[in-house]
């Protein structure tokens, strides 16, 4: 039988990537090789929380740069992540997923309230765990809300799902000679600026040493390969590694 290199791990998912090429609200497939993928990890037995962006319908710091309210612009972010987590649970409860959602802020017509107790006794269960509407409050991002939650529930991996396949030392985008960085350590990427995660995030990650592997979900079977240890995309983590580049 595979065995998996980790017992509990809490993935985090753009709400870009949700959209893939549309670049805009869910490309079908996307959410379909997401649901695909995480069955496949709970299958050998890993607890898994997830927690989604909202970035494919609404971002708080656009709106807030048009002249909205900031508070007000965060809030809707989150609702747009209550939309985005209930599009996952459609798709995994499709692939016979058992998922419940639990958000910080009460709709419960639609979701759980989010109570730590509650969400390890889901993940025990066999349960996949979704995480909606950030932290409840405005001015936190969702990576926050990701290595907060990953905290709460002792999980032991936060892996960063995105449209790219690790951190560069630059945008592969626009500079054709970028290098991919393998390693980092948590230090290396507030000093360096690198954009893993905002700075208060990466900081909560590196005070209850939560490693962070940032990876490609477009390509599916990424996430059964890093549950199984193999080296894909960019690590960060507390050592004093080599850091060094592809």
């Amino acid at each position: 039988m595979v065995k998996s290199k980790y017992k509990r791990v809490v993935i985090k998912l753009s709400g870009e990537a949700l959209a893939g090429e549309l670049g805009y609200g869910y490309e079908s497939k996307i959410l379909e090789s997401i649901a695909r993928q995480v069955k496949e990890i709970a299958e050998i037995g890993v607890e898994i929380a997830v927690v989604v962006g909202g970035g494919n319908i609404w971002r708080g710091v656009s709106g807030s740069s048009r002249g909205m309210d900031r508070a007000t612009a965060d809030y809707m972010g989150m609702l747009a992540t209550v939309m985005n987590a209930l599009a996952l649970q459609d798709a995994m409860e499709r692939e016979g997923i058992a998922t419940r959602v639990l958000t910080a802020i009460e709709m419960r017509q639609v979701a759980e309230p989010y109570i730590r107790r509650r969400a390890i006794r889901h993940l025990e269960k066999g349960r996949v765990v979704i995480f909606a509407a950030g932290t409840g409050n405005p001015y936190f991002s969702t990576d926050t809300t990701a290595a907060l939650r990953a905290a709460e529930i002792e999980a032991e991996l936060i892996l960063m799902a995105k449209k790219v396949d690790g951190v560069y030392d630059s945008d592969p985008k626009k500079n054709s000679q970028a290098k991919r960085f393998t390693e980092l350590t948590y230090i290396d990427v507030l000093n360096k600026g690198l954009g893993v995660m905002d700075s208060t995030a990466t900081s909560l990650c590196m005070d209850n040493h939560i490693p962070l592997i940032i990876f490609s979900i477009l390509e599916e079977g990424n996430i059964k390969k890093v549950i199984l240890g193999e080296k894909i995309g960019t690590i960060v983590g507390r050592e004093n590694n080599e850091r060094s580049c592809t």
